[in-house]
C-alpha cells in the first residue's frame, strides 16, 4: 500500500481549464488524499480478478469506484506517530464502503450498483446526501444492466446462481426516488452548497443503469471541475474543463447527486 503524503500543486492547479491561479495549498483533506493518487493507472476489473470475493486493497491501480472509495477511507482513517494513515481503520472503511452491511459475503454482497452503495454509506454513517436538501428535482432509479448484460462480467457469466441474486438486489433498487441536479440545471460555477472533496455521480439514461461514473469535487476560481479515475486517459487526473461541460459531452448522462464525507 503507498504511503499517504500531503502535496502542493498550485502549478497543477493553475493549469485546469487554463484559469490562472495565485499559488495555493489546498487544505480539504479528501482532496489531498484524492490528489495523493495522481497519475495512478486506470485499471478495470481489480476487484474481479480472483475466483472467491474477497476485500482487495490495491492503490496502484484504480477504477472511479475504489479511487472514491480509498479517498474516503484515507481521509477516515486516522494518522499514526509514523506519519502513515492506520491501514487497518482505512481497510475497515473501504470494506465499510464497498460491501453491504460491510460484510464480505460473495460477489453479490459487492455494492455494484452506486444507488445502493450510497444507500449503504448514508446508512453506515459514512457520507450524507447533500443533493437531498439542496435540489427539488428528483429522479427514479431502473437498475437491470448487469443481468441483462451478464457475458461483462466475470462472476455473471455462466453463474445462474449470481445472476439471481443481482436480479432480486436490482429489483429492491428499482422505483427507488433520488434527488439530483439535471444537466442543464449546472453551470459552470456549479452552486455555493458544493464543496471541494463532495463525492460527484453522475446520473445516465443508459437503459437499465444507475450511475455512469463518479469522483471528487474540485473548485479552482469557483469553476467547478473533476478529479477522477479516467478511462478515457487511462489514470487519476484532473478534468481541464467544468463538469458541466463534461455532462454536455457525454449525451448519456443526465445530471450529477452530490454526496458528503460526514466527520
Amino acid at each position: 500500500m503507498k504511503r499517504f503524503t500531503v502535496l502542493f500543486f498550485s502549478a497543477l492547479c493553475a493549469a485546469i481549464m487554463n484559469i490562472p491561479v495565485a499559488a495555493q495549498t489546498l487544505t480539504n483533506e479528501v482532496l489531498l488524499n484524492g490528489v495523493s493518487m495522481l497519475d495512478t493507472p486506470y485499471v478495470g476489473g481489480v476487484l474481479d480478478r480472483e475466483n472467491t470475493e474477497e476485500l482487495v486493497l490495491n492503490t496502484d491501480e484504480l477504477d472511479c469506484t475504489t479511487f472514491v472509495e480509498y479517498a474516503i477511507a484515507m481521509t477516515l482513517a486516522p494518522m499514526k506517530e509514523n506519519n502513515i494513515k492506520d491501514e487497518a481503520v482505512f481497510s475497515d472503511y473501504v470494506q465499510k464502503l464497498r460491501y453491504r452491511d460491510g460484510k464480505v459475503e460473495g460477489y453479490t454482497s459487492r455494492l455494484h450498483y452506486m444507488t445502493e452503495w450510497a444507500q449503504n454509506a448514508i446508512k453506515a454513517g459514512i457520507l450524507e446526501d447533500v443533493t437531498a436538501t439542496n435540489s427539488q428535482y428528483t429522479m427514479q432509479v431502473q437498475t437491470t444492466y448487469m443481468t441483462s448484460h451478464p457475458q461483462l462480467y466475470r462472476h455473471l457469466a455462466n453463474n445462474a446462481q449470481n445472476v439471481q441474486k443481482m436480479r432480486e438486489i436490482e429489483q429492491r433498487l428499482n422505483g427507488t426516488e433520488v434527488h439530483y441536479i439535471p444537466q442543464d440545471k449546472l453551470t459552470s460555477d456549479g452552486f455555493d452548497w458544493i464543496h471541494d472533496g463532495d463525492i460527484i455521480m453522475f446520473t445516465t439514461n443508459e437503459p437499465g443503469l444507475d450511475i455512469a461514473h463518479m469522483g471528487l469535487a474540485f473548485k479552482v476560481n469557483g469553476k467547478l471541475a473533476l478529479l477522477h479515475a479516467s478511462s478515457k486517459d487511462k489514470k487519476v487526473t484532473i478534468t481541464k474543463y467544468t463538469i458541466n461541460k463534461l455532462l454536455e459531452d457525454n449525451p448519456k448522462w443526465t445530471g450529477i447527486r452530490v454526496l458528503r464525507i460526514r466527520k
